[in-house]
């Protein structure tokens, strides 16, 4: 039989095992809080940091004039205007943040009938929204298509408002709006670059002078990639060849090439669907 000291002790041992047990689980769920917390705190600061480095890069995205969020930052340089040359038609500037998302369909009506093309926002948001601006000005009512190449180049071009249906001027070829912009979408790695089909943009031979001069490809050409393409041709093409099987008067010959279309074909209107996607 265990005397009464003996059960006093062992009494005494159990409660210290008790305590100590406590003391280490207190201990155990210490440990295990201070891991959750710094765990959340290392999620906050990854998150917060995440959200800066987007946000930054938005921001820098934004200065330089790229495209974010489905939007580009466009310029478009007025001419000046002293020593302005008559043929340019002053009808303000576009906006300078447009769209850079989704399509646009550009219905060219002509004496002839319709010319139908699809442009793709997110490769032409600045000249697609020079077309849309110009077209609701009516910068292209009433304007003929001044230039026709059927020899190295297939090419109809339109877009100089001082080529009017009133008649030929000395100027055709020089006139465009009051603005100008930078290229786009350049077909750099495509060849032909310009097959047959496309519509593109005519300019100087200095970068930066695109304004609202356009040309159809009705034949494979030989161009520089220097030229913004600025859609595909769906439909009226067949309009295009009947003009081109005319042939043009040669006025052009000893510069650019070409000369007047000898099948007259005149720009009524220009217009501008909204942007579908």
């Amino acid at each position: 039989m265990t005397s009464t000291r003996d059960r006093q002790r062992a009494a005494a041992r159990a409660k210290l095992e008790r305590e100590m047990a406590e003391r280490a689980g207190r201990a155990r769920k210490r440990r295990q809080t201070q891991a959750i917390v710094g765990a959340a705190a290392v999620l906050v600061l990854v998150v917060a940091g995440t959200v800066w480095l987007v946000t930054s890069l938005g921001d820098d995205d934004e200065k330089s004039g790229g495209t974010a969020a489905g939007v580009a930052q466009c310029a478009y340089n007025e001419v000046p205007k002293e020593g302005r040359p008559p043929q340019i038609k002053d009808v303000g500037l576009p906006p300078t943040q447009q769209v850079a998302k989704g399509t646009q369909t550009m219905t060219i009506d002509t004496n002839l009938g319709p010319i139908t093309a699809k442009l793709d926002r997110s490769a032409v948001p600045c000249t697609a929204g020079s077309f849309t601006h110009l077209a609701s000005k009516g910068f292209y009512d009433n304007t003929k298509c001044h230039r026709l190449v059927t020899q190295g180049l297939q090419v109809l071009q339109c877009g100089d408002p001082s080529a009017t249906g009133k008649g030929w001027r000395d100027t055709d070829g020089t006139g465009g709006p009051s603005y100008n912009m930078a290229e786009e979408n350049l077909p750099t790695n495509k060849r032909p670059p310009y097959p047959e089909g496309v519509i593109a943009m005519a300019k100087s031979q200095q970068p930066g002078s695109t304004g609202s001069q356009f040309f159809i490809v009705y034949g494979d050409s030989q161009l520089d990639p220097d030229y913004t393409v600025l859609g595909t041709i769906t439909g009226g093409m067949d309009l295009v060849k009947q003009v081109a099987a005319a042939g043009d008067d040669g006025a052009f010959a000893q510069q650019a090439g070409g000369g007047h279309p000898k099948k007259e074909i005149v720009i009524t209107k220009v217009v501008m669907s909204d942007i579908q996607g």
